[in-house]
């Protein structure tokens, strides 16, 4: 089976009555990787949850690996779901970073030299080999989310669900963060689920985008379909991501058909390549 997340007319509602999703309706193939964006408020947080089996919807369905969520089936697949929050702090709660790393291979019943051995394994991988004994609180932010998704990987998922990853975190540490995503891809293949409100990170860990606005998916398509919509994210209070509102200008000034935009660095500049490699193409 290919799905590894089918939602099917899901809705929740909070206690109090309030909509967070209504009618959601997504697939996610393995090995994609997909991101969930919107402005605050959207239900972004919520559909991570939901989607990864920690919320039950109050209406509709959810499969994971072909397993309705909250039934007894998918209770012994949910070791193949990995999830990390918005706030490190929210999981990071033993008094050593390998006691939280090695909490869930502990708990699922695994011999300890398994366990020590997935416990190395992920730490390297996300870069903390060596930071077994520190304290979690005394970990910068960015260590604490390595530490997290650490914990995470641990447990070896097929499919990880990341809820703002990048949130609070400075420049750099959002560059190792991307950078981490995409060896994570190269070495374990896993399928990946992130929510963003910070547009500029997903064409670099994003291939399909779902637009999320009011609790309800308005667009689903690549991310250079759905950032070429500006109209569709302007209605939603959003914005393309820098290059591609650059390349809207500059397309716009030179009065040439708008199309799909660039979204990364690497494809602005190739364009800007093609372009000067044209014969009657002028510039500096």
């Amino acid at each position: 089976m290919d799905e590894v997340i089918e939602m099917d007319g899901v809705h929740h509602n909070y206690p109090n009555g309030r909509a967070t999703l209504r009618g959601i309706s997504i697939k996610v193939r393995k090995g994609e990787r997909v991101a969930i964006i919107g402005p605050n408020g959207a239900g972004k947080s919520t559909l991570i949850m939901v989607a990864s089996g920690l919320i039950k919807p109050s209406k509709g369905t959810v499969r994971i690996f072909g397993a309705e969520t909250f039934g007894k089936e998918f209770r012994r697949r949910r070791h193949r779901v990995g999830v990390v929050f918005q706030d490190p702090d929210d999981q990071l709660f033993c008094p050593t970073v390998w006691e939280d790393v090695v909490f869930g291979p502990r708990n699922v019943g695994l011999a300890e030299e398994d366990v020590a051995k997935r416990g190395r394994t992920a730490l390297a991988d996300v870069g903390l080999a060596g930071y077994e004994k520190r304290e979690p609180y005394r970990l910068s932010v960015g260590e604490k989310k390595k530490a997290v998704i650490a914990a995470a990987l641990a447990l070896e998922p097929e499919v990880m669900l990341l809820d703002e990853p990048t949130a609070n975190l400075e420049p750099a540490a959002k560059g190792e963060l991307i950078g981490l995503l995409e060896r994570l891809r190269a070495l374990r293949n896993i399928t990946t689920i992130v929510s963003a409100h910070d547009v500029d990170i997903v064409p670099y860990i994003a291939d399909w985008v779902y637009l999320l606005n009011e609790g309800q998916i308005l667009a689903g398509g690549s991310t250079a379909e759905v950032f070429s919509n500006f109209r569709l994210l302007e209605s939603c209070r959003l914005e393309a991501p820098v290059v591609a509102r650059l390349f809207r200008a500059l397309r716009e000034q030179a009065g040439v058909e708008l199309g799909l935009m660039p979204m990364t660095i690497e494809d602005g500049i190739k364009e800007l390549k093609s372009l000067r490699s044209r014969p009657n193409a002028t510039g500096p």
